[in-house]
């Protein structure tokens, strides 16, 4: 199983580079899983995403609507678009797991991207 390492720590990733377990997350990890992402460093407010889909998770179990995130986070509409490109890549950075059945597909070249059930 692939890992990643964080304050000395080996942690474990799935093939798709999310974490095997979510308690395994802190500020930190987050920052390793955004490098891997292709994004040097987490700004505050794309910080303050990631934290409200963990949120949101632990309590729906769930990926929540995107224009939720953006009104609840307080930032402009269209915010994950605009912080992450592709929302699936927030999710992994929340250190949250592969939901079973959804994807994200871009119909316009990776500008944005709709969820989508799958499979």
């Amino acid at each position: 199983m692939p890992t990643i390492e964080c304050g000395g720590k080996q942690i474990a990733i799935d093939d798709k580079g999310f974490l095997s377990n979510i308690d395994d997350w802190t500020e930190g990890v987050a920052q390793v899983l955004a490098q891997r992402e292709g994004l040097a460093t987490l700004t505050d407010e794309q910080m303050v995403i990631i934290k409200f889909l963990r949120d949101y998770y632990k309590t729906f179990t769930s990926f929540p609507i995107l224009n939720y995130v953006c009104k609840h986070t307080h930032q402009q509409k269209k915010c994950v678009n605009e912080q992450f490109v592709n929302p699936e890549k927030a999710w992994k950075i929340a250190g949250l797991p592969l939901l079973d059945g959804i994807h994200f597909v871009s119909m316009d070249g990776g500008k944005h991207y709709l969820m989508e059930e799958c499979c």
